[in-house]
């Protein structure tokens, strides 16, 4: 397949500099390895268990190892367990909810690799529900057309993931841990390959560490909104740091918003799971109307971006600022179905089994990200990416429920294993001063980087969100410029300030590609493009670094995939 020819590629300003560090590495401390791992999510500590079975590997946490998106995942594992159930069903339900834009090679590796993916995490301790014969206990969410997915301790199954991960990294003698200490930059050779990353360690002390081969997996970018289900740590590091170095990146206007997150002032955005609605919860208004069959045939179990936007629209008609879960109908004890909702909602007083739980969407996944064939590898050599941080092709225009941990099991695995399999050869670093030279020191200005952080996600909630429209993306473009024509004047020297300016350059990206895009696909829907485009727009958009400017363009799929029709529209 060919891109259309209609595209017009576009160069736009994104003002961001090709390094962020202000390093002189005579006088920095060095630390080599063989493998060097950023990120301790499923996908970081899946790529650096699997590099470790024969190189060393450094794994880097900005945060301890265990706090990460990973960590917060109520959804589950889906993979094809049941008799009822198959392969081509899992792979078909992933490519219509992707509507167009899935890459057919990852889908069939991603999916037929679930049962595997199971079976490696019992070994390793977990414990996955079960029936009361014994038999894992499958459910359904949204988008799948089977009951497929498999939880552990009900509504933590990242929780139980995560603890038995890094469990086996804590012991693993091959994997060496720097936790707190934040990338800031990755390092390049003279002809653009990566050497490793430059980082900040846990008293704020510059370090470097070499490596013959760099992975990133650094998780999502959900706190470039204000509404978000991510952790404080999801700052879209790994795309930003990627970007500076000249790596494309792929599809960012696709960002999923999960439709029901709890919504109480004082409260963080707690995830009510997709298992909730599956289990038989329904959405109504503050006037008791179940209003989702009115948007769509499948009702709360239509997929996630419909149901976003039903549920905005839905505020909108009766002047609210939530829509309401209610759990009544579910049969059994809801409180034990779901112990982590029961408990954050009982310190409100919400007895989720009587009271119906206020919820409204939030940024939840990063769909795109940093540009990476089928074996994780970008376009820088030596850097690879997996998990959240990359665009795989396995999501296409929007993530189905629960296939987001089976990625990053799945393809870490792969990812890690590839990069041991070229780790070989010895890396040498450069020497001297790194500078940027765009630096000023202002004294009489101070950079007040928490201000600047909620200027970007509340301008990115109001005019990058659910609903896009051209001139809300223009005047958000207009003012990320303005923002970053300052921010970037300024010499960094604290982790923070380094997250600020990578979430005013993520956002900036995003924003640019929604504008790019005049269509509704997936998660990124256009009031006044309000119709998918097959003939136009099934493409991949592609931004990449050159100098001070970057090249966005429309790119074909890697090889055919079939055109799936595109949900029912929800109503107008």
């Amino acid at each position: 397949m060919t891109a259309p020819s209609s595209h017009a590629t576009r160069r736009c300003v994104v003002r961001t500099p090709a390094l962020l560090a202000d390093y002189d590495l005579r006088r920095t401390p060095v630390y080599f390895t063989e493998v060097l791992v950023i990120g301790s999510g499923v996908a970081g500590l899946s790529a650096a268990l699997e590099a470790a079975e024969s190189r060393d590997v450094a794994l880097v946490a900005k945060a301890p190892l265990e706090e990460s998106n990973t960590l917060w995942a109520q959804g589950g594992v889906a993979a094809v367990l049941g008799v009822d159930d198959s392969l081509e069903s899992h792979r078909r339900d992933t490519m219509e909810v992707g509507q167009g834009l899935c890459e057919q090679d990852v889908v069939d590796e991603v999916t037929g690799g679930g049962r595997s993916a199971i079976e490696s995490l019992s070994e390793l301790g977990v414990r996955f529900d079960r029936r009361p014969n014994g038999s894992l206990e499958l459910l359904l969410e949204g988008g799948h057309s089977h009951e497929r997915v498999v939880h552990a301790q009900g509504d933590s199954t990242g929780k139980a993931i995560e603890q038995a991960l890094v469990a086996r990294v804590r012991s693993h003698p091959r994997i060496e841990a720097y936790e707190r200490t934040h990338v800031v930059d990755l390092l390049l050779d003279d002809a653009g390959s990566c050497l490793g990353a430059l980082a900040i360690g846990p008293e704020g002390r510059p370090l470097v560490l070499g490596a013959a081969r760099t992975i990133l997996a650094t998780g999502g970018a959900g706190c470039v909104y204000r509404e978000t289900t991510n952790p404080p740590v999801a700052t879209g590091d790994g795309v930003a740091i990627a970007f500076r170095a000249g790596a494309a990146v792929r599809d960012l206007e696709f960002f999923q918003f999960h439709p029901t997150t709890l919504y109480i002032a004082g409260a963080a955005r707690l995830l009510v799971s997709e298992i909730v609605r599956g289990k038989g919860g329904i959405l109504v208004d503050r006037h008791g109307h179940r209003f989702m069959p009115d948007y769509h045939p499948d009702g709360e179990l239509a997929p996630r971006d419909v149901v976003s936007r039903s549920i905005v629209r839905q505020m909108v008609k009766v002047n609210d600022t939530s829509a309401y879960l209610d759990l009544s109908r579910i049969p059994g004890d809801v409180r034990q179905l779901f112990p982590h909702v029961a408990q954050v909602c009982g310190f409100f007083d919400i007895d989720i089994a009587h009271d119906r739980i206020p919820v409204r969407p939030a940024a939840h996944y990063f769909v795109g990200g940093v540009e990476v064939d089928a074996e994780g590898r970008t376009s820088i050599p030596g850097l690879l990416a997996v998990g959240e941080v990359a665009s795989s092709g396995l999501h296409g225009a929007n993530r189905i429920g629960s296939n987001s941990l089976l990625e990053g099991l799945v393809l870490g695995r792969i990812v890690g294993s590839h990069a041991a399999r070229d780790a070989g050869g010895k890396v040498t670093l450069p020497r001297g001063p790194l500078r940027r030279e765009e630096t000023r020191e202002v004294s009489n200005v101070r950079l007040d980087v928490e201000d600047v952080a909620y200027s970007v996600r509340s301008l990115m909630g109001r005019m990058v969100g659910v609903e896009r429209v051209r001139p809300d993306l223009d005047l958000a473009i207009e003012r990320l410029d303005a923002w970053a024509r300052y921010l970037f004047k300024f010499r960094f020297t604290s982790a923070r300030e380094f997250e600020v300016a990578n979430l005013v350059t993520v956002a900036r990206l995003v924003a640019e590609s929604a504008a790019f895009r005049e269509e509704s696909r997936g998660t990124h829907y256009r009031t006044d493009h309000p119709e998918r485009d097959d003939a136009r727009w099934r493409v991949h958009t592609r931004i990449v670094r050159r100098g001070s400017q970057a090249l966005l363009e429309a790119v074909p799929l890697r090889a055919p995939s079939p055109i799936q029709p595109p949900h029912a529209p929800i109503a107008p």
